[in-house]
């Protein structure tokens, strides 16, 4: 009775500390690209209910060190929350789940339940960094090798980037066709297999691995195939009930694929299995104290008590509507545009402006600045670097440069560049984050000084800004660079005026 009231009791604990992340993960499953999600945790139950009779050889000795991942675990949680960042909340959930069931069960039953326990972070999507970086690089890898494959059969195709043109057609191997959305799953079911044919590390290893290049090709013949039928039935092969029979049927290649490579390994180097020894009966453990359920729970109190109960983000208001930057700046010509409700629903701005230029020649200039008063979970600034990658831009060239500030006393600013293309067409883009005073570069910056801001000044602000000139078919990048550089010049140091800075409260 008293292991049940503990179960639940931690249960609500974890429930109320939790939550929103819980929710957010909720959230994800429901894309495709996650939704193999709600199958890991029956999974895990089924692995450990296949494990009761080992573990019941085990003796319940509880330890103390069970403390170390739960104390990692909230500092983790307190990362997460202070610096909006929900990938870290489920590594602190995962943490504090396995030192829970260590400091309960004991060593012995921990190594037992050790595979079913670190199956649990499958159910974690990757942070959306990674995600973006991986699937781009898969997008790329599957059209390059989808053409091939075209070629192969006759067919003239041809590839700039992620776009395939096929001469009557242009596809556009979007994220959704990257094959990630197999990749994954794919890997999961490839450890299942490595555990349940109790695989040597290294054959484990091979197995998992081989997952990649069965995505990647897998993938590429559905992106062939769809080349080649689209010739002959037009659009809807690339949509709709074919565009989701292909995915589902490319996934059960791809499966049997790796079962063709189980089957290999098997064979190739069998494991040789010697029937399992039967044990005696364990000694009995120690009785699970009062005191490791009081301080687990304690320790899991005091975030929960502290998080709800005090204020880190206090929400810091813009000096200016952006709306109010000007439209003429020297020989510069703006006209503001705006975005659609569903994008601006979804990143949660205090205030926004998009701006297009126009210089006395005619060449354009782009620049869209987002400010946020408090950057909460799901209402954080979103990186050029992932974003534009997933609408099919290919950075092609980034890094960080010094940009001189006209009016500013010969001062720079360090900020990202990057050139990218799509379609065929080249862009220049600089970004850069002002926050709170600092001029940041990267998303771990962010995180980290958002943290750090929210402990020390209950200030989380901040804002992105983001300038693009295209790269004329008649200009070289120089003249691009130097387009944007004057056009920089002029209008940071006058947006500096509408955003906070160090000394706001």
């Amino acid at each position: 009775m008293g292991n049940w009231l503990n179960i639940l009791l931690f249960g609500v604990l974890l429930g109320l500390l939790y939550h929103s992340a819980i929710a957010y993960l909720l959230t994800l499953w429901r894309a495709e690209d996650f939704n193999y999600g709600y199958a890991i945790l029956p999974i895990v139950l089924y692995l450990l209910w296949e494990k009761r009779a080992e573990l019941k050889r085990y003796p319940s000795d509880p330890s103390w060190r069970g403390l170390i991942p739960i104390g990692v675990g909230i500092f983790l949680y307190a990362l997460g929350e202070l610096g909006g960042e929900y990938t870290t909340l489920f590594l602190s959930l995962w943490l504090v789940i396995v030192g829970l069931c260590w400091m309960h069960l004991g060593w012995g039953k921990m190594k037992v339940a050790a595979f079913p326990l670190a199956f649990l972070l499958v159910m974690f999507p990757p942070p959306h960094l990674l995600y973006t970086n991986i699937s781009l690089k898969l997008q790329l890898v599957s059209s390059w090798l989808g053409v091939r494959l075209m070629q192969m059969v006759g067919m003239a195709a041809y590839r700039e980037g992620n776009i395939i043109d096929l001469g009557f057609t242009r596809l556009q191997v979007v994220e959704a066709c990257s094959g990630l959305r197999y990749l994954f799953p794919l890997m999961a079911l490839a450890c299942l297999l490595a555990y349940h044919f109790r695989y040597r590390f290294w054959k484990g290893a091979v197995l998992v691995l081989f997952a990649i290049p069965v995505t990647i090709v897998t993938n590429s013949l559905r992106i062939a195939s769809v080349g080649v039928l689209y010739q002959f039935f037009g659009q809807k092969v690339a949509e709709g009930f074919f565009h989701d029979f292909s995915g589902w049927l490319i996934f059960m290649g791809s499966l049997a694929i790796l079962l063709l490579v189980v089957w290999g390994l098997n064979r190739l180097a069998p494991e040789n299995h010697r029937p399992a020894e039967v044990q005696p009966p364990a000694p009995a453990g120690h009785p699970v104290l009062p005191y490791h359920s009081m301080v687990a729970g304690v320790l899991l109190l005091v975030p929960l008590v502290v998080f709800w109960g005090v204020e880190f983000r206090e929400h810091i208001a813009i000096k200016r509507p952006l709306r109010d930057l000007p439209l003429t700046l020297g020989e510069w010509n703006g006209v503001p545009s705006t975005m659609d409700p569903q994008t601006l629903a979804f990143l949660k701005l205090s205030d926004y402006t998009i701006l297009d230029y126009r210089d006395g020649r005619g060449k354009e200039v782009n620049v869209y600045v987002a400010y946020n008063g408090s950057q909460r979970k799901g209402a954080s600034t979103h990186s050029p670097d992932t974003c534009l990658p997933g609408g099919g831009w290919i950075f092609q060239d980034s890094g960080n440069i010094r940009l001189p500030i006209r009016g500013d006393g010969g001062n720079t600013i360090r900020v990202s560049r990057a050139v990218m293309e799509k379609s065929g067409a080249r862009h220049l883009s600089y970004y850069w984050f002002p926050q709170r005073g600092r001029i940041l570069t990267t998303m771990y910056q962010l995180k980290a000084y958002a943290f750090w801001d929210a402990l020390t000044q209950h200030r989380t602000d901040g804002a992105l800004v983001r300038m693009i000139t295209p790269v004329y078919e008649s200009e070289r990048t120089e003249d691009a660079e130097a387009r944007l550089q004057r056009f920089a010049g002029q209008f940071v140091p006058i947006l500096n005026g509408f955003l906070p800075g160090r000394e706001a409260k």
